[in-house]
């Protein structure tokens, strides 16, 4: 394979410049624009923009595309819902696609529980059903989320996200009944692990010690978090912290949502970040790369707790858009078939192994992290104070991008570069983006503070 990375100008070049200046003109200030590109064709792990400039593509829409961009069966999958129909409403009349969906995301999330699945479009449309679900089965009014967390930007979801600006700046007031308790961000921990190495927070004393300053178990409705934190900066939870967590739902009759948006179909180089953990969730949330690209999102859980709102409690008039539901059914294929899952754990250990080469020469490097794919360094002044170095992260991305390499930042400081390449990208693609990254580190050390 020939080199990916074409620059046929600067990047951005002209074309790109003229649409986002129409797009300035036409689009308000408040959706980000992360990159200054205008793309008009994306195949696999590669973008082209207006200006014919190829890029690799290590965003992956925000970890939508695990399949890759335009998938071939995916793509198939959609023109031929498309001879049928693409809209009808499934709460006026029903369809195959959207039954069949859920049947296979009863069939592969985790656990041989009896199960029910409710379609809808975003990642925080279903944040908030899971929330309604857990309300009407326990009569409980109060949820439990975690800080660092990113769940969405509706106002229920947008209250449960930690990070303040520029997600919650300006929006106020939130929805009521939300509390947070300390994510087990074990770097950043002030009070290190115990003696025997395990997180400080994992103990049933703890648990009780945290709710005991902040709400009644006997009031909570659901505890809400994710595995390896998404937008909070890819940090996974230690496993005997989700043990403790997850008895102590149990014991309290708390609902526990597993929310797998960004970690979920392969990602984590299991299909749900959950099966690290060995975990049975109430409930999982998915959404972003369950379609493959079209919007799309679900609630899986336990039957008894799925029945639980009346008749009408649940839907929406686009939910479970056929189209979409043709599309994840093909991305589940596609999974399956080419062995996406045992490919993304290959895949993380190749870019963790060169991330842990560079933190080895390179001081900046505080933290090198993530299960399977979803991988990430962190950056630090120096690694005793552990200060975030956001400025060198900025500096490293737009480094990356004048170099044809796309990527994202992360965390609560902004201080962490993460990896969200579609999984089904070839070796040779997924060197020459490290190897744009690498010459990107180095430029940034070289850059002026």
């Amino acid at each position: 394979m020939g080199r990916v990375i074409e620059l046929k100008t600067a990047v951005p070049g002209p074309a790109s410049d003229a649409l986002m200046a129409r797009r300035a003109r036409a689009v308000p200030r408040g959706v980000p624009s992360v990159t200054p590109l205008a793309v008009i064709q994306a195949d696999g792990a590669v973008l082209t923009d207006a200006d014919g400039n190829r890029l690799i593509d290590f965003a992956g829409g925000i970890g939508v595309v695990n399949v890759g961009h335009r998938n071939p069966r995916v793509v198939a999958a959609v023109r031929a819902q498309l001879d049928h129909f693409a809209h009808v409403c499934f709460p006026v009349v029903s369809y195959e696609p959207y039954i069949a969906l859920a049947e296979r995301l009863n069939a592969v999330t985790p656990g041989t529980h009896d199960k029910r699945t409710v379609l809808v479009n975003s990642g925080a449309e279903a944040i908030e059903n899971a929330v309604k679900i857990a309300r009407a089965h326990t009569g409980r009014q109060a949820v439990v989320c975690f800080e660092h967390a990113f769940h969405g930007r509706t106002n229920l979801a947008m209250a449960m996200t930690s990070k303040v600006r520029p997600y919650k700046t300006g929006f106020g007031p939130f929805a009521p009944e939300i509390y947070r308790l300390p994510y087990p961000y074990c770097y950043r921990c002030s009070a290190g692990r115990t003696a025997d190495g395990s997180c400080c927070l994992a103990s049933p004393e703890r648990f009780a010690q945290l709710f005991a300053a902040i709400v009644d178990p006997a009031a909570v409705a659901a505890i809400v978090i994710e595995l390896e934190l998404g937008e909070g900066g890819f940090v996974p939870a230690p496993p005997e912290y989700v043990r403790a967590l997850s008895a102590f739902a149990q014991a309290n009759g708390i609902v526990l949502v597993a929310d797998e948006i960004q970690t979920g179909f392969g990602r984590t180089g299991a299909m749900f970040a959950c099966e690290h953990y060995e975990l049975v969730p109430d409930m999982i949330v998915t959404a972003k790369s369950l379609a493959g690209g079209l919007p799309l999102a679900a609630v899986t859980g336990r039957a008894e707790i799925m029945e639980s709102p009346v008749a009408g409690g649940l839907g929406g008039t686009y939910g479970g858009n056929p189209l979409a539901c043709a599309a994840a059914l093909a991305v589940l294929d596609v999974m399956a078939e080419d062995m996406v899952v045992e490919r993304a754990a290959a895949l993380g250990a190749r870019i963790k192994r060169r991330f842990c080469s560079w933190a080895d020469t390179d001081a900046g490097i505080g933290d090198v992290r993530g299960l399977g794919a979803m991988v990430a360094m962190e950056f630090v002044q120096d690694r005793t104070t552990k200060a975030p170095d956001n400025a060198r992260v900025s500096r490293i991305v737009t480094a990356a991008l004048s170099r044809g390499l796309i990527l994202l930042s992360a965390g609560t400081y902004g201080n962490v570069i993460r990896v969200l390449v579609p999984l089904t990208a070839p070796d040779a693609v997924v060197d020459e983006g490290l190897d744009v990254m690498a010459e990107a580190l180095s430029a940034s050390r070289l850059a002026p503070h």
